[in-house]
């Protein structure tokens, strides 16, 4: 199984951090965020890596090179213009050509990839999608949701719900997308040209064609760190060892 790491976007909300790093480069315990995304990855057997670049691509770069130092094989794209969050596969056409995971490069986890192949595998899917429960940290911000039936196969993508959608999906099974896929290279025929996102784009463009999509829970230490707030609490648990990551 190959990895592709999203490491592309600006970090405006981590600013000033951010000023002169690209998100993923922020610090942990005096390592990148994105330096524990590739340690997960080698843990579980993923040694080839591919990484999106496009705000300050030479600070990447410069650290992780071609990742021999880490024990795995890293190559690169540069976005002039963002190409979004799916878009940044069409970039790798030829590399992703076997079963792959999609992680955020804002995304701090130990998750088990090897139990969520198997788990992909056994579903058949076209796509699995972690999930998990969001903490609300902002009241003026309402994550968005991820609708499943009772045997885990993703009904409906909620992004910016409504009062309208509360009331219509009230009892219905719906957690928070988590920004760790596992996906099938047949994926990328129906990924268009140009600028394309999952949650948006692709993934609606699925569920119109009737393909299996699959969602994934698992209890594991996961924080999503493009805000401040949420980039400070996981900085202080991993650093006062009130969490230690399994990697």
């Amino acid at each position: 199984m190959k990895a592709l790491i999203l490491c592309a976007g600006r970090g405006e909300r981590l600013k000033p951090l951010t000023d002169t790093i690209p998100k993923p480069m922020v610090p942990i315990n005096n390592k990148p965020l994105l330096e524990y995304s590739i340690l997960l990855c080698k843990k579980h057997g993923i040694t080839e890596i591919a990484i999106n670049t496009s705000y300050l691509p030479e600070k990447i770069k410069e650290y992780f090179g071609n990742g021999e130092k880490f024990g795995v094989k890293i190559r690169y794209s540069y976005e002039p213009e963002l190409l979004g969050t799916s878009g940044a596969l069409n970039n790798f056409k030829d590399f992703l050509d076997e079963t792959f995971v999609v992680i955020y490069g804002d995304n701090l986890t130990d998750i088990n990839l090897t139990e969520m192949l198997n788990y992909h595998k056994e579903k058949k899917a076209i796509a699995t999608l972690f999930l998990f429960k969001e903490e609300i940290i902002n009241e003026k911000t309402t994550p968005g949701w991820v609708v499943f039936d009772n045997s885990g196969r993703i009904k409906n993508l909620i992004e910016n719900p409504t009062e309208q959608d509360r009331i219509k999906f009230e009892n219905e099974n719906k957690l928070t997308n988590g920004g760790v896929y596992v996906l099938e290279p047949e994926i990328l025929n129906y990924i268009p040209e140009g600028f394309s996102d999952f949650m948006k784009n692709l993934f609606p463009e699925l569920l119109n064609q009737s393909k299996l999509i699959y969602i994934y829970v698992e209890n594991c230490y996961f924080r999503e760190l493009g805000q401040m707030i949420r980039y400070l609490k996981a900085k202080q648990e991993i650093e006062s060892a009130k969490i230690k990551l399994n990697l």
